[in-house]
């Protein structure tokens, strides 16, 4: 795991930048980015996809594999902080002296100069983002963009635009939202996470704040959120001091304005009521004032994110009506409830969710969907660290949410296996052990699945890791049960 200098200066120049892991969702954005600046881009990673596909169309030369090599002439280095120490492009660029700089500090250097919206939180970012960017496309706006997934109307998950405003998907993961000058902050939700890195969850509550703090203009906050609503308090004495001392609009310590959103009483923009029986229709109030909307996507969670999203783009500037109709034009991203494939009447989805909270509003919301179907989770645990700490929560959430579970190995990603950290710790801790079952071996998994199958049924793939390629197998599986008959 490679971590961010805070305090690293950026270059002005970088000249030929070579990207390490150019195939991952944030890092492909921003080489996309820097491409699109006039920037010389090349980059690697360990296998293709999707994103290394698309990158090699726009002329980027991607290598598969890494090497010294493939650092060629570069000047820079941009590294994903998944990156192994060991791994030789970075170790080749700090025996030559060649800068290296963290993704977060190359999208910080993209943003420079610009009105920039920052969206963190544990949750929902992604989603949130893409709906901000989607309102303000809608909207008439042209602003530069950086998401953490691909926003499916627009094919990409970032975009260079003609305007001064720039939204990005602010990682909170290493405490790298903290190196952008933001100017509106939108937080999600606080709810502890990566405490491996953090220590602590003081020391994660503390970083939202100082995130929160550093917010120019705005900061538009969750009203429901208990973390969240940590994070308001903070601010809300810092308001209080800085009243106290007699701060005008020139001090520089007076605090940003806040702007609250959700289901709470009070909330400055309410969400008043949700029906999550299909794609998910709500309403909200602000100032006085009720507005209906219609997403084009499923979940009770997606009315709270178009809430947050109508909260920054009214901070903005932009009026409730014209802005909410705009939102709802979003569709999705990638790896948000994908659809894949039907077969002999079973829908395969995937989902990014690799969080409790993530998976209990994902199995929530794919209940609309399932009918008189059954619901079946597939669930590849994320990070030793992450499962062990949560696996009774995973357990909880499964055995609640889904009618069957299927739970793979570990996706360990950028850390060292962990004796007795497995995906059997959340199989074991089901109270019902009919309900679920683990297997490691991903072909057998595909095989299980197509035997317990029947029409109507669900299945949802759900991991920030690689389980989504399990899926050409599941299909198979499928298709060999019900296509040979």
């Amino acid at each position: 795991m490679i971590y961010p200098d805070l305090d690293l200066e950026i270059p002005e120049e970088l000249g030929r930048v070579h990207f390490v892991g150019i195939g991952g969702s944030g890092m492909s954005g921003i080489a996309r980015m820097m491409h699109a600046a006039g920037v010389p881009v090349t980059g690697s990673d360990r296998s293709a996809n999707y994103s290394t596909k698309t990158l090699e169309e726009l002329g980027i030369r991607v290598s598969i594999g890494h090497d010294a090599a493939n650092v060629g002439d570069a000047d820079t280095l941009v590294v994903t902080g998944a990156l192994w120490q060991d791994n030789p492009e970075y170790q080749h660029a700090l025996a030559h002296g060649l800068p290296v700089l963290h993704r977060s500090h190359a999208l910080a250097w993209l943003a420079r100069g610009k009105r920039l919206v920052s969206v963190a939180g544990a949750h929902g970012k992604t989603t949130s983002t893409g709906m901000i960017v989607t309102g303000l496309l809608g909207l008439g706006a042209d602003p530069s963009f950086v998401n953490g997934g691909i926003i499916e109307s627009l094919e990409v998950s970032s975009a260079r635009g003609g305007d001064d405003l720039f939204v990005i998907e602010a990682d909170e993961s290493d405490k790298s939202f903290l190196l952008y000058d933001t100017a509106i902050a939108l937080i999600t939700n606080v709810d502890p996470e990566h405490l491996d890195f953090y220590g602590s969850r003081e020391a994660f509550m503390a970083a939202f704040i100082d995130f929160a703090r550093a917010a120019g203009e705005q900061v538009v906050i969750s009203a429901d959120d208990p973390g969240a609503l940590e994070v308001l308090e903070a601010l809300r004495a810092d308001a209080d001091a800085d009243a106290a001392a007699g701060a005008d609009e020139s001090d520089a310590s007076r605090t940003p304005v806040i702007r609250t959103f959700g289901e709470a009483e009070g909330a400055d923009v309410r969400l008043v009521s949700v029906d999550d029986s299909g794609p998910v229709r709500f309403v909200v109030e602000t100032d006085g004032q009720r507005h209906e909307a219609r997403l084009q996507v499923f979940g009770r969670h997606n009315a709270v994110n178009a809430t947050g999203a109508l909260a920054v783009l009214l901070g903005l500037g932009y009026e409730p009506g014209p802005a909410l109709d705009a939102i709802s034009a979003f569709g999705g991203t990638k790896r948000r409830f994908e659809f894949h494939a039907e077969v002999g009447g079973v829908r395969v989805y995937d989902d990014y969710a690799h969080h409790p909270t993530e998976v209990a509003a994902l199995l929530d919301s794919a209940r609309a969907v399932v009918g008189d179907g059954r619901l079946i989770a597939i669930h590849q645990p994320h990070l030793f660290s992450r499962t062990s700490l949560f696996h009774r929560e995973f357990a909880e959430v499964l055995e609640r949410g889904a009618d069957r579970t299927v739970v793979l190995a570990v996706d360990g990603a950028r850390e060292d296996p962990v004796p007795g950290v497995t995906g059997a710790l959340v199989s074991d801790d089901f109270a019902d052990p009919s309900k679920v079952v683990y297997i490691d071996e991903w072909q057998r998994a595909a095989d299980y699945l197509a035997e317990i199958a029947e029409p109507g049924d669900v299945m949802v793939t759900m991991s920030c890791g690689t389980v989504y390629r399990i899926i050409p197998q599941v299909v198979a599986a499928l298709r060999g049960r019900f296509e040979a008959r």
